[in-house]
């Protein structure tokens, strides 16, 4: 049998560089599983790679894809039958945009198969990385007030979410008002607009001239180097990605304040974390989202592989709500 998947070859625009191809079907070691790929979500940690951004650790050709749910076709000789036919999260291997993946059965995570593919689908980069973010490297309370920006993002989105659950104080940032109504019923205590606002004059005056307790950066180049100058002193700034494609200036930071600096990736957490831990945690997370504490988008463009470029357009149209590659459901 022929898989299709998508492959880049180069870097450059993703949707000049993406290619459908076809490669067979290998006989799976003992403990790996086949997954039949339901639905994918479009991230920008999926596009970034692509453009060569982190080209110093990325080997071509790689088949993009961080996350997404399918089926379980087929299990190998030390993986119980019993779970073929179970809806789960193929991850930390091959990249999920292909009609089948081949996992490990330790980093496959079983979700309830009545939940939603388009939910289930989104269950890995951003809750898990704003969970443990909130939780682990940041150990928020009530007590704690923290400014993020990019917040109309769907990461943004679930940390508002935390916000609400947790209880911490949370200043979002936002481009324009289109998500500050959203933003504040999920559980933002206020919301900037970085196009009509100063953002460091406003986050100074919403912490009586203090400084937040930690903030957590998305975009990177001088956007996020002047956010980590509203933490105070002593206090953690945290970056997460690059949205704008440059570094925060790090020389400025380090020479100009005494903010405490860390760059999350979750390669690295799960790296360092147990396969027991891993799934441990997973399972909170999808408790989270299948109680509704936690509300992940149930609704979206969707695109099957072959249009992957019309795909693309969507993600860079800037639209509302988030974008899905569909395999055969």
């Amino acid at each position: 049998m022929q898989i299709k998947y998508l492959v880049c070859n180069e870097f450059g625009n993703p949707k000049d560089v993406l290619q459908l191809a076809q490669k067979p079907m290998v006989t799976l070691a003992s403990q790996e599983l086949y997954v039949r790929m339901l639905a994918c979500p479009i991230n920008p940690s999926d596009l970034i790679p692509l453009r060569g951004s982190y080209a110093h650790r990325v080997r071509l050709p790689i088949t993009p894809g961080y996350e997404g749910v399918g089926i379980v076709e087929a299990v190998g000789d030390d993986v119980s039958s019993q779970l073929i036919g179970q809806h789960v999260l193929p991850l930390r291997g091959e990249g999920t945009w292909q009609e089948m993946v081949k996992v490990h059965v330790d980093y496959t995570v079983p979700v309830p198969n009545d939940m939603a593919i388009i939910t289930a689908s989104q269950l890995y980069i951003n809750p898990l990385t704003a969970w443990v973010v909130c939780t682990e490297v940041l150990s928020l309370k009530p007590h704690h007030t923290v400014a993020i920006n990019a917040c109309g993002s769907s990461l943004g989105r679930i940390f508002a979410q935390l916000a609400h659950i947790i209880g911490f104080t949370l200043i979002a940032i936002v481009r324009n008002e289109r998500h500050t109504n959203e933003l504040l019923a999920f559980g933002a205590t206020h919301v900037i607009n970085a196009t009509t606002e100063n953002i460091h004059e406003t986050i100074m005056a919403l912490t009586h001239h203090q400084g937040v307790d930690a903030a957590i950066d998305s975009i990177g180049g001088e956007t996020g180097t002047n956010l980590a100058f509203g933490v105070k002193a002593k206090g953690d700034f945290i970056t997460l990605g690059l949205l704008s494609g440059q570094q925060v200036n790090w020389a400025r930071i380090a020479n100009d304040t005494t903010v405490n600096t860390t760059v999350f990736h979750l390669r690295h957490w799960n790296r360092q974390t147990s396969v027991a831990k891993w799934q441990a945690t997973f399972q909170i997370v999808v408790a989270l989202v299948e109680s509704g504490k936690i509300k992940l988008y149930t609704e979206g463009k969707q695109y099957s592989f072959s249009q992957i470029a019309q795909a693309i357009d969507a993600v860079n149209s800037g639209e509302q709500g988030k974008v899905f590659l569909i395999g055969n459901v």
